[in-house]
C-alpha cells in the first residue's frame, strides 16, 4: 500500500525551531568536533504560520547529533502559497517544480487509491447499537480494505470510516462510490472544528445499481472530519452487498514537497502529472513506471494488473454466438467470437477451437408492427399503419392504431436498446456487449468476471393515450411493460429488473434468483416519468477472477410495452367516431359510456358503474360497482361516501365513518432480523372519501431519493432512529390497497373473504368491512394483493388508530398477498335512533311533572339523534283524585239504592201473584186448578199498577211498606173486588 498524499506537511512547526536552538545550546555546553552537514543529512520544513500568515523555512538534521553548520532560518512563502496539480514545492529554492515521469502530485490535496491495508490517517469503528431491550457488539464490525477499494460491513450494525484534515485554504473532497444495496443505510457527512455536521437530507447518498458513483462536496477551512457511515439490516436471510469507496481525493491542505509514485499496474509517461493511468490489458507495470509492459504471448492480465498470469485452456464457456444482420436473400449467418479481452490459451493442452461461423439460417420475420425492406432491414410502419412483420396495411375507418412496441424476434438489436457489461471490480473494461441476439430470443454474454452485471436497457421517448381512451386525473395507468423470459444457473445468479428515469437512477422492480423456467411479467407504468428499463443479470455476488459460471445465462423470449409515442402498432382496433366532422375522427366516447361493437356509437352505462382502464368496448366494460359504492364523476373507478344503511334483524342501521375517514397510521408489533436488529410494519389508511379525498402515503427515504406510493392502503418498514442517528426511517413501501371493491357485512366479496375466525365477535352488532385490492402483481402474488378492513362497534374506543391484525397472523398476513385488519371505535357503531333511547316520567309534584329521556345500555350508537331535552307539564295532585273519587263513590252509593228499590218492588209484585194463584186454589180444597204460568200474562202488570197507582196516595204506600205481616206467616194484600172497592186480604 502507498499513501498518495502529501506527508511533509510543517510536521516540526515551532518544535522544530526548539530542536534547532537546543542542538546550538548542547554544543555549546558540551564542545565537541562534528562534521559540516551536508544536504543529505537535514530537509527543510516550515514552521506553524502566524497570525499575519508568516512563517519561516527550517533546516532540521535526519539524525541529532550528527553534523554541524545547519542552514539559518530563512523567510518562507506565504501560508496560502500552493503549487498547481502535477508539481510540488522545491524547499531549497522555495518555488514550484514538474512530478518526474512515473510519479504524480495533486498540488495542494492527498489522494487514497491503494486500499491493501487502511491509509494512515483514516480511523475504522463499529457503533454499538442499544435498542431498548436489545444490545448488539458492534466492535468487530468495520470497513475491509480490498486492494482498489475498501469495502463496508454488512452485517446490522453501524460501522463508521473517518478521516481528519485541517485544510489551509477551502477546499473539496470527491470520492466514487458503488452503493448497489437499500438494504443498508449510506451516509456521508463533515463535522468542523465547531462540531457543525452536514445538513440531514444531505447526508444520504443514492444507490447505484449499476456504475460507480461520484460524490464532490466543498470543505472549508479549518480542521474537518469526514465521516462515511453504514448500518445495515436484511429482512431475509441474504445478506446485503457491501458499500464500496475507491479514489478518495482531499484538496486544499497543505504544500506538498514531494512527488508520489505510481502504483504497479499504473504509469505517468510524461512529467508534470496529476494522476498515473492504468494499464491496458495483456500489460503490467511496476511502481513508479513510466511505461507499461506486453505481457507474454501465453500470459494475460487485467486493466491496471501490476503482474501477468498464465492463460488457461480455452474452454467452451470462453466462446459466444450471434447472428449477422439479413441480407438481401433472407438469410443471416451463425458467428462464433471469443470473449474479449481473451484470456485463454488455443495452444494450450486440452484447450477447445473456436467453431466455424459462416452457417446460413433463414432470417426471423420483422417485429410486429415493421415491415421487411429490400428483405434486409425492419423499417417502422408510416403513423396510422399496422403489420404482422411482413408489409404494413392502413387502418380502416373508424379504426385506430394500438402502439406501442412488441420484441419477439432478435436478428439485430433494436435501435431504442443498448447493451452492456459493467464491472464493479474496474469501470473502464473493453466489454461493450453483455447481451447478443440469437433469433427467437436475446441472451447473456460471458463475462470478464462472473461477478459481472450484464446489462440490457430499453429506452422510450413517453407516453401517449390512444385518442380513444379518455384522459382524467384519476387514471391509474399509462402503459403496460411484459416480458417473456427464462434463466439457468448452477450458483447464485440473479436477475434484475429496474425501471426509472434514466439508466443510472432506475430503482429495482422485481428480482429472481437461480434457475426460473420460461415465465412472463407485467409491470404498469404510473407515471410519465417512468421511460427507462433495465434487464441485469449476474451470475454471482462472490468476487473471482476465474470463469467458473460462464454457462449460467439469462434469456428475454419477448418484450412488449403500450402506448409508446412514437410507437407502431401490431393491430387496429375500433374507435369512437365524431359525427360532427367529415372525416370521422376517433375520440373518447364521454364518461360513463361504452362503444358499441361494429358501429363506434357511444352509449352510456347503467348507472354505478365504471368503465374498465383498457379501451371501453362493448357492454362488458361496464363494471358495477360493488355494494354500498358509486362512481366517482370521472366513473374510472368506485368510492365511497362513509355512509351505510344496513338492514338486520328487521331494523335498519344506518352508519357514518367520516371520522375515520382521515389518513390514520398504525403499527404491527416488533420484528426481529435473524441478527437481532428490530423493525416494524407501518400501516397507512385511508378508509374513504370521494372526489378530492385524502390517500394514505408510504415512502422510501434510505437515500436521497425518496420513493412514495399512494392508495386506500399501503404498507413500509419502519427502522428504529437510532439506525440512523435522527428521524424514522421508512423503506420499501408498497400498495394492498388501491381500489375499493365494495363496503358489506357479508365475510366474501369477489373472491376476497375475511374470516370471522380471525377476529372473534363479542357483540351482537354486525361487523362493516372494507374490501380493497391493488393489482400490482409480484412473484408471491401473481393476482396481486388484497386488504379487508373490519369495522367493529366498541363504544369505549375513542382512539382513532385502533386497528389490530389477527392473532395468527401478527403482521397482518399470513401468505404476504390477503391482509386482513380489525378497527374497534365508537365511530363504528350504527347512529343513534328513537329506539336507542327511553323516557322516564317523575311523580306529580305540586301539579309539575317532568319527562326525562336517558339512552338504553349497554349503548350501542354513535352520533345520528340526539336525546330529546327533558319536558315539564301540568299534572293533578293526589287530593283531588281523593275528593273526586268521594264524589263519584257517593253518586254510585245512591244509584244502587235506586236501583235495589226498583228490584224489590218487582219482587213484590211477583209475590202478589203468587197470593192470587194461592187463593183461586183455596176454593177447591182437592182440586187444584193446574197454572198456566208464574208470570205476569200480558196486561196484569198494567192493571197492577193501575190499582196502586190510582187507589194510593203516597203516604199510603209507604205505610203498605212497613206493614208487618200476619200470624200465619203472610202479608196483608189488599184485593180489588169486581165493584171497584178496595178489600184487605189475609
Amino acid at each position: 500500500m502507498s499513501l498518495r498524499a502529501f506527508t511533509g506537511s510543517a510536521r516540526g512547526r515551532w518544535s522544530a525551531v526548539t530542536l534547532f536552538f537546543g542542538l546550538l545550546l548542547a554544543g555549546e555546553l558540551e564542545p565537541r568536533e562534528l562534521p559540516s552537514c551536508k544536504e543529505s543529512d537535514y530537509h527543510f520544513e516550515y514552521t506553524d504560520c502566524d497570525v499575519l500568515g508568516s512563517r519561516w523555512r527550517v533546516a532540521i538534521p535526519n539524525k541529532p547529533d550528527t553534523c554541524t553548520g545547519l542552514p539559518d532560518p530563512v523567510k518562507g512563502t506565504h501560508c496560502t502559497f500552493s503549487c498547481k496539480e502535477g508539481e510540488y514545492l522545491d524547499m531549497k529554492t522555495q518555488e514550484c517544480q514538474k512530478c518526474a515521469a512515473g510519479t504524480y502530485s495533486l498540488g495542494t490535496g492527498v489522494a487514497f487509491d491503494e486500499w491493501d491495508s487502511l491509509p494512515a490517517g483514516f480511523i475504522s469503528h463499529g457503533i454499538n447499537m442499544d435498542l431498548g431491550d436489545m444490545y448488539t457488539n458492534c466492535t468487530n464490525s468495520t470497513w475491509t480494505p480490498k486492494g482498489d477499494y475498501i469495502a463496508s460491513n454488512t452485517d446490522e450494525c453501524s460501522s463508521a470510516l473517518s478521516y481528519a484534515v485541517s485544510l489551509k485554504q477551502p477546499g473539496s473532497v470527491s470520492f466514487q462510490y458503488f452503493y448497489p444495496d437499500t438494504n443498508i443505510f449510506f451516509e456521508f457527512y463533515v463535522q468542523n472544528d465547531q462540531c457543525q455536521s452536514t445538513d440531514f437530507q444531505s447526508r444520504l447518498m443514492k444507490s447505484s445499481e449499476s456504475d460507480w458513483d461520484s460524490h464532490y462536496v466543498q470543505l472549508n477551512s479549518g480542521n474537518n472530519v469526514l465521516f462515511w457511515r453504514t448500518t445495515g439490516f436484511s429482512l431475509s436471510n441474504n445478506a446485503p452487498k457491501p458499500v464500496l469507496l475507491k479514489n478518495i481525493a482531499i484538496s486544499g491542505v497543505a504544500y506538498t514537497s514531494e512527488c508520489f509514485h505510481c502504483k504497479p499496474g499504473t504509469y505517468s509517461a510524461e512529467p508534470g502529472a496529476a494522476r498515473c493511468a492504468p494499464c491496458p490489458a495483456n500489460t503490467y507495470s511496476n511502481k513508479g513506471a513510466t511505461a507499461c509492459q506486453d505481457c507474454d504471448k501465453e500470459k494475460y492480465s487485467g486493466i491496471g494488473s501490476g503482474t501477468c498470469q498464465q492463460r488457461p485452456p480455452c474452454t467452451a464457456n470462453d466462446y459466444f454466438y450471434t447472428h449477422t444482420p439479413c441480407d438481401s436473400a433472407g438469410q443471416t449467418q451463425l458467428m462464433y467470437k471469443w470473449i474479449e479481452p481473451k484470456f485463454c490459451s488455443e495452444t494450450a493442452e486440452g484447450a477447445v477451437k473456436l467453431p466455424a461461423s459462416g452457417e446460413k439460417q433463414t432470417c426471423p420475420p420483422c417485429n410486429p408492427g415493421f415491415f421487411s425492406s429490400n428483405s434486409s432491414v425492419c423499417k417502422p410502419c408510416s403513423n396510422g399503419s399496422y403489420s404482422n412483420g411482413t408489409e404494413c396495411s392502413k387502418c380502416p375507418v373508424g379504426t385506430e392504431p394500438v402502439v406501442g412496441f412488441e420484441y419477439k424476434w432478435w436478428n439485430r438489436m433494436p435501435s431504442n436498446m443498448r447493451s452492456s457489461v459493467y464491472s464493479r471490480e474496474y469501470s473502464d473494461s473493453q466489454r461493450s456487449t453483455g447481451w447478443e441476439v440469437a433469433g427467437e430470443y436475446i441472451y447473456t454474454t460471458p463475462g470478464d468476471l462472473d461477478s459481472d452485471y450484464m446489462m440490457l436497457t430499453l429506452t422510450v421517448p413517453g407516453y401517449s393515450l390512444a385518442y380513444s381512451v379518455e384522459k382524467n386525473n384519476e387514471r391509474a395507468e399509462f402503459s403496460k411493460i411484459t416480458f417473456v423470459f427464462e434463466t439457468k444457473c448452477t450458483a447464485d445468479c440473479r436477475l434484475y429488473f429496474m425501471a426509472g428515469l434514466n439508466e443510472r437512477n432506475n430503482a429495482v422492480v422485481e428480482s429472481w434468483s437461480g434457475t426460473n423456467g420460461k415465465q412472463s411479467y407485467s409491470y404498469l407504468i404510473k407515471n410519465n416519468f417512468t421511460v427507462s428499463f433495465t434487464w441485469s443479470f449476474q451470475r454471482t455476488e462472490a468476487f473471482t477472477t476465474e470463469r467458473q459460471y460462464s454457462s449460467d445465462f439469462a434469456k428475454i423470449y419477448s418484450i412488449h410495452i403500450t402506448n409508446v409515442i412514437d410507437g407502431v402498432a401490431s393491430e387496429c382496433r375500433q374507435c369512437a367516431l365524431d359525427s360532427s366532422h367529415k372525416d370521422s375522427a376517433c375520440v373518447p366516447c364521454p364518461s360513463g359510456h361504452y362503444m358499441l361493437k361494429g358501429t363506434g356509437m357511444c352509449k352510456s352505462c347503467l348507472p354505478n358503474t365504471f368503465i374498465r382502464p383498457e379501451q371501453p368496448l362493448g357492454e362488458e366494460a361496464c363494471i358495477p360497482c360493488g355494494p354500498n359504492t358509486s362512481s366517482n364523476k370521472a366513473r374510472s373507478s368506485c368510492v365511497s361516501d362513509c355512509t351505510l344503511a344496513v338492514q338486520y334483524k328487521g331494523e335498519t342501521l344506518r352508519y357514518n365513518f367520516s371520522p375515520l375517514a382521515n389518513v390514520t397510521h398504525f403499527e404491527s408489533s416488533p420484528r426481529f432480523t435473524s441478527k437481532g436488529l428490530r423493525y416494524i410494519h407501518q400501516f397507512s389508511v385511508g378508509l374513504c372519501g370521494t372526489e378530492g379525498r385524502a390517500l394514505a402515503s408510504c415512502v422510501d427515504n434510505v437515500t436521497d431519493t425518496t420513493k412514495e406510493v399512494n392508495g386506500y392502503v399501503c404498507q413500509s418498514i419502519i427502522m428504529p432512529s437510532e439506525v440512523r442517528g435522527q428521524s424514522v426511517v421508512s423503506s420499501q413501501p408498497f400498495t394492498i390497497g388501491s381500489t375499493l371493491i365494495g363496503v358489506t357485512t357479508e365475510s366474501t366479496l369477489d373472491h376476497i373473504s375475511s374470516s370471522e375466525n380471525s377476529f372473534p365477535a363479542d357483540s351482537y352488532l354486525p361487523d362493516v368491512i372494507f374490501y380493497y385490492r391493488a393489482r400490482e402483481t409480484t412473484q408471491a402474488c401473481k393476482n396481486g394483493r388484497s386488504t379487508s378492513i373490519r369495522l367493529r362497534c366498541d363504544p369505549t374506543v375513542t382512539a382513532m388508530d385502533q386497528l389490530t391484525a389477527p392473532s395468527k397472523c401478527s403482521e397482518g398476513t399470513c401468505d404476504g398477498c390477503s391482509f386482513h385488519f380489525l378497527w374497534r371505535s365508537q365511530h363504528a357503531c350504527p347512529l343513534c335512533s328513537e329506539r336507542n333511547y327511553k323516557e322516564i316520567v317523575s311523580a306529580c309534584t305540586e301539579g309539575i311533572q317532568r319527562t326525562t329521556y336517558v339512552w338504553q345500555q349497554p349503548l350501542r350508537c354513535t352520533g345520528g339523534v340526539p336525546l330529546p331535552a327533558p319536558r315539564i307539564s301540568a299534572c293533578v295532585t293526589l287530593a283531588f283524585w281523593l275528593k273526586f273519587g268521594a264524589s263519584i263513590g257517593t253518586l254510585a252509593a245512591v244509584l244502587l239504592i235506586a236501583i235495589s228499590c226498583y228490584f224489590w218492588k218487582r219482587t213484590r209484585k211477583l209475590e202478589y201473584k203468587y197470593s192470587k194463584l194461592m187463593m183461586n186454589a183455596g176454593e177447591k180444597e182437592c182440586d187444584l186448578p193446574a197454572a198456566d204460568s208464574c208470570a205476569i200474562m200480558e196486561g196484569e202488570d198494567a192493571e197492577d199498577d193501575l190499582i196502586y197507582l190510582t187507589k194510593k196516595s203516597f203516604f199510603t204506600k209507604i205505610k203498605s211498606f212497613s206493614r208487618e205481616r200476619t200470624s200465619d206467616g203472610f202479608d196483608s194484600v189488599p184485593l180489588k173486588s169486581s165493584s171497584g172497592m178496595e178489600m184487605e186480604m189475609n
